[in-house]
């Protein structure tokens, strides 16, 4: 709240509503203002766009069910222009708490992981499908995960056996795989593997990408497109290569003279948060105001100098 500085009537573009949490508070805000939410998940944005409209009865709220690398478009067949964006990565907690979507492995699920269900290939489809090296590369890569050719061995091993459908399945080959090693590790040891899948699944860095790229261009275009001329842009990752995209783009525009980092560093959660909710731990917080000054149309200062008297 802080960081996008919510003012009466203003303007958000929330691209990932989630459950709606963010965007409710900052609807309460600004109502009556404008609200548009995005987000891949059909069902969620359902509940957030009711949880916004109540929070702010007086405003417009518009619910889109699309993916945030899209936003360009969506914001300007929907004629906005937006004092606020904010996209907070990853999953929301009750997709990782529902067993059938397949994103956690606290209980049995589906080894499924897609964000958008319409969409065509699940994780299981990839573990089918995939080589092992290249499943090796996707946990390595994505995940970050330094066993990772050891457990790409395990999963293609038990793969000629039987097909590997489920998240427990999937969790005890990553286990296996660390063996001894599993006793040491901070997180359980198959937290960057479950990652890698889901980033790879959603293709969620090159849409991060087409994201950050569509908001620079706005704010690198004459008019600031769908942006107003003060707008400040958020970002909440979780992960370190989606980290280090958002900071390389927003120093990028900082150094163009374009913007300014609203924060030096990244916001992170303090301990008294981590403690209410743990999943905030790996949470970074990277906001920026544009700081371009208005370009008005020739045509319009043409006409002003006209009729200045």
């Amino acid at each position: 709240m802080r960081s996008l500085a919510p003012m009466r009537g203003g303007c958000l573009i929330d691209a990932t509503a989630g459950r709606g949490g963010h965007a409710a508070a900052i609807a309460a805000a600004i109502n009556p203002g404008r609200v548009l939410l995005l987000d891949r998940d059909s069902d969620n944005l359902a509940f957030a766009a009711a949880r916004v409209r109540e929070s702010a009865p007086d405003s417009q709220v518009e619910a889109v069910h699309g993916d945030f690398r899209n936003l360009a478009e969506i914001a300007t067949k929907q004629g906005i222009c937006a004092d606020m964006v904010l996209a907070d990565l990853g999953i929301s907690s009750n997709q990782l708490d529902q067993p059938d979507r397949g994103f956690g492995f606290q209980k049995d699920g589906a080894l499924d992981m897609r964000l958008d269900r319409s969409a065509p290939y699940s994780a299981a489809d990839l573990i089918a499908q995939l080589s092992e090296s290249d499943i090796a590369d996707l946990i390595f890569q994505l995940g970050e995960d330094p066993f990772a050719r050891i457990i790409a061995r395990k999963v293609a091993q038990s793969r000629m056996q039987a097909p590997i459908l489920t998240t427990a399945h999937l969790a005890r080959l990553v286990r296996e795989a660390y063996g001894s090693r599993a006793r040491d590790s901070r997180l359980h040891p198959a937290t960057r593997t479950f990652m890698a899948f889901r980033i790879a699944v959603n293709d969620e860095l090159r849409g991060l990408e087409a994201l950050l790229k569509s908001v620079a261009c706005a704010i690198r275009s004459t008019d600031g497109g769908w942006l107003s001329t003060d707008a400040r842009v958020a970002v909440i990752s979780f992960h370190s290569l989606e980290d280090r995209q958002v900071k390389q783009t927003f120093v990028s525009l900082a150094d163009e003279g374009l913007v300014q980092r609203v924060n030096r560093k990244p916001v992170v959660a303090g301990d008294s948060e981590i403690a209410r909710n743990p999943r905030a731990r790996s949470a970074k917080l990277r906001t920026i105001r544009l700081t371009r000054p208005p370009v008005r149309n020739p045509q319009s200062q043409q006409e002003s100098r006209a009729n200045d008297p």
